[in-house]
């Protein structure tokens, strides 16, 4: 049996729940933008052809901002290609990921869907192929009321008031030699540094995050970081990290592990972040935005995808990196949010790698039905239920042995305390395979009334650890009622599911 003991104390907290903490990401890659969130002609789709079932599903998940429209595909991206009337928008090639992009949706379309989505728009821009002109003219033709070149072209288009778009992406993963116009640290932090810069000087209340590395495992981690921070720390607020995690060779008690990482690779950023503002006697914080992360089976992408995708030539919308997720590929999703939320005092955006159909909650196929993927819980009720503040806790948990990160604590917890609505929302993972879980909760502070709500993901009646929701099993995997919750004169007393992920309110008042 494993066992853990949770003690949460109402004056030990971390920061305030970043709002925008619960982000996700819409690139113009396979299937996310055509056939995922836009379909003329679907039975479901509006008169803007947007997919109404898609967005219902996106309101129920609940990201507060999506980044848009890329990733590696913004790298190659003529902004100007997507706005004006749809019939005069030009056809181009996306060398990023080999397909043929129509330019049927572009900015206006996408700020009336996050609009629709009930979301804010993180913008990013190209600085692979393009610069500082480019980026300095959308902030204008974005931003600006009226009167010039730029603003008054996006008044012709359609959009008399600005879109007023806060928040912008300096490029994508620009230190991977994969990307179009890859570039050396000193070479981007001098680019990010100017077209910061002219942007600002166009908008000055915007906020900008430049590039960092594109994963942990890149020779450059670290000094790139440290290179583009000490160029052009003052001009930005934010730096981005990327990371996806799969299981590797039946590694499982590895990969149930990997929000270990997770914390590793985000305690080394705010570490090289914290000695560049040293070095420079800098009196302004510039924190992270997480905005690349999720599982994803690259390996199968590199292996067999890619290799498929380029023999079927140049076409539009081809599937790319559709994996279907698991009961186990959701409790690591859930520990992946478990790492950033208890992070929240540096972590002030994340951005889940996708939102429809590439790697992502939602699936959708073309003409026909769209549906919860079993990552899609974890991430929905997370972003529902944590409020007020994030609460340190002090966690001591049976461990187990892991090839890659040592003894783990079996049990992985977070929680927030709303002091308005007088309840802790508390968020819990068995990463057991084959044991249930007690946990005490040791509350100082603050007392227990009633339980509010109680859930949990796990393996499903009649099915293993790999069960997964599919076109023909929609609701295979989803949350039911966690039993095991018991209160008795204050002491709070849980039994989770072995392999499970669970999402519990508790009402309580000050003691």
């Amino acid at each position: 049996m494993t066992h853990a003991r949770i003690t949460i104390d109402r004056d030990f907290t971390i920061a305030d729940v970043p709002h925008r903490l619960f982000g996700s990401f819409v690139e113009h890659m396979g299937r996310c933008v055509y056939t995922g969130i836009f379909e003329p002609g679907h039975p479901a789709a509006d008169a803007r052809g947007f997919r109404t079932d898609v967005l219902e599903l996106v309101r129920e998940l609940g990201p507060t901002v999506i980044r848009y429209p890329g990733g590696n595909f913004v790298s190659g991206y003529r902004w100007e290609d997507g706005v004006g009337p749809i019939a005069d928008r030009p056809v181009r090639m996306d060398g990023a990921w080999h397909t043929i992009e129509t330019n049927a949706f572009g900015l206006h379309e996408f700020m009336d869907w996050s609009r629709e989505a009930e979301v804010e728009v993180m913008e990013a821009i190209n600085l692979g192929t393009r610069g500082v002109e480019e980026a300095r003219a959308l902030v204008e033709y974005a931003n600006h009321p009226g009167g010039t070149y730029w603003s008054d072209l996006r008044r012709r288009n359609g959009a008399e008031d600005p879109f007023g778009i806060t928040l912008w992406c300096l490029g994508n993963e620009l230190d991977g030699p994969w990307q179009i116009g890859h570039k050396t640290a000193a070479e981007y932090g001098r680019l990010a540094q100017e077209t910061a810069k002219a942007m600002k000087l166009v908008d000055d209340s915007i906020e900008l995050v430049a590039v960092g590395s594109s994963n942990r495992g890149m020779p450059t981690f670290g000094t790139w970081e440290h290179t583009v921070l000490t160029h052009a720390y003052d001009e930005v607020d934010y730096i981005s990290m990327h990371a996806y995690y799969e299981e590797h060779d039946g590694d499982v008690a590895s990969f149930l592990a990997e929000g270990v990482d997770m914390d590793t690779f985000i305690d080394g950023v705010v570490s090289t972040i914290d000695a560049v503002k040293a070095a420079g006697k800098h009196r302004k914080q510039v924190n992270i935005s997480f905005d690349e992360w999720n599982v994803w089976y690259a390996s199968r992408y590199n292996d067999v995808e890619a290799a498929a995708i380029a023999a079927l030539g140049w076409h539009e919308h081809p599937r790319l990196i559709e994996d279907v997720y698991s009961v186990t590929d959701a409790v690591v999703v859930g520990t992946l949010l478990h790492s950033l939320l208890r992070h929240g005092d540096r972590v002030k955006i994340a951005n889940q790698a996708q939102l429809v159909n590439v790697i992502a909650p939602i699936l959708s196929e073309e003409g026909g039905p769209a549906w919860r993927q079993a990552i899609f819980w974890p991430f929905a009720r997370m972003a529902r239920m944590a409020k007020g503040r994030i609460l340190r806790l002090a966690v001591s948990s049976t461990q187990t042995p892991t090839a890659r990160f040592g003894d783990v604590d079996e049990v992985d917890a977070v929680a927030t305390w709303d002091e308005e609505s007088g309840r802790i929302a508390l968020f819990l993972a068995n990463r057991s395979l084959d044991s249930e879980a007690t946990v005490d909760l040791d509350l100082r502070g603050l007392s227990a009334t009633a339980v509010h709500s109680a859930e949990v993901l796990a393996v499903p009646d009649g099915g293993d650890r790999h069960s997964a929701n599919t076109l023909d099993a929609q609701r295979t995997v989803g949350l039911r009622p966690l039993e095991g919750v018991a209160l008795d004169d204050g002491v709070v007393r849980l039994t989770l599911p072995a392999l499970s992920w669970s999402a519990v309110e508790l009402e309580v008042a000050r003691s």
